[in-house]
């Protein structure tokens, strides 16, 4: 049996093009005393990954070269010598992008796939989930009543952004490219607007959603639609910077915002939040949405392809906004 595993081979620059990554195929390891060996079923793809191929000062170091590339999995324990784990337990962690991985468990969690799917667990139950929650509630602070703006709202940590801002009695309003996005967001997800960036004006799209402004606006994509959100902010607007994807493979400096003394003016606030920081506070997260998801308040989303060999293609549609909801790639054969 091998291990077909993506290793990082160079530092793109822009869009990572076939030759960022090289596929091969690698002996599974011998397990040793303290290890399990995990058959990875599904790899999580998000936007950050983009950022940890990058050799520069981050929340978190870069993707060495030659090294596994890194991203969220969820998988089944085949082979355990690790006494708090036995074959046959789902586990979720930092598989990276393989098939297989030795691990000595550090970093990784038993799942019970009886209560939701393995997907759902690097979707909404797992870290964009988490980043959702502890975005729009600890740094967003929404109070019922308030009129929310997201973008990337039919993305993974969009969709549950807006649905949480509804059960908490927000008035929310989504920005997505294209109709069948908009659709989904108003009449499955419950949004009370959608704005579709790539066929209208998003400033008007926003004069005509947010009439009033903005209290708070969860930002994952940077660039011009925050300038725009910055100049329809209301008193107090809290503004959460989670991502910048339309910034990501910029072959030039990052485009910043020239509204911004907009948080002067309207004593506004802008900050960004890493979902790490609430690592202590996950499990609570976890019970919360899952009794959201029970009584059909949440719903979760996950658009699956396959294959370990279409990483690249795969990866690429979350730039090209060819997908819906939280994007995994399953790696078991």
């Amino acid at each position: 049996m091998k291990n077909k595993q993506f290793i990082l081979s160079k530092r793109p620059v822009g869009l990572p093009d076939k030759d960022t990554w090289t596929l091969q195929s690698t002996e599974i390891p011998e397990l040793k005393d303290g290890e399990m060996l995990i058959r990875q079923d599904y790899i999580s793809l998000d936007p950050a990954m983009r950022g940890w191929m990058n050799d520069a000062k981050s929340y978190i170091p870069p993707v060495a070269l030659g090294e596994v590339m890194r991203a969220g999995s969820i998988g089944e324990v085949m082979e355990s010598k690790h006494p708090d784990y036995k074959a046959g337990d789902s586990v979720t962690g930092w598989g990276g992008v393989q098939q297989y991985v030795a691990t000595n468990g550090k970093g990784w969690y038993k799942v019970d796939t009886s209560l939701a799917p393995m997907p759902t667990y690097i979707g909404t139950l797992g870290m964009p989930g988490m980043t959702a929650y502890f975005g729009i509630l600890e740094v967003g602070k929404i109070k019922e009543g308030e009129t929310v703006l997201v973008s990337g709202a039919a993305g993974a940590v969009g969709s549950v952004v807006g649905q949480i801002a509804k059960i908490k009695g927000c008035r929310v309003i989504g920005i997505a490219g294209g109709a069948e996005k908009c659709k989904y967001l108003i009449d499955e997800l419950g949004f009370d607007g959608a704005i579709d960036y790539k066929n209208e004006d998003v400033r008007a799209g926003l004069k005509r959603e947010c009439p009033k402004g903005i209290d708070v606006y969860f930002d994952n994509v940077g660039g011009e639609i925050l300038d725009h959100a910055l100049a329809r902010l209301r008193m107090h607007a809290r503004i959460v910077i989670c991502g910048a994807i339309s910034q990501y493979n910029n072959k030039e400096a990052i485009k910043g915002p020239s509204n911004y003394l907009s948080l002067l003016v309207n004593r506004a606030t802008m900050q960004g939040m890493v979902v790490l920081d609430y690592a202590k506070n996950y499990s609570e997260a976890a019970m919360q949405m899952g009794t959201w998801m029970m009584q059909g308040k949440l719903k979760s989303k996950e658009h699956v392809f396959e294959g370990i060999e279409n990483f690249h293609d795969t990866f690429l549609r979350l730039f090209s906004g060819e997908k819906m909801g939280k994007l995994v790639l399953k790696v078991s054969e």
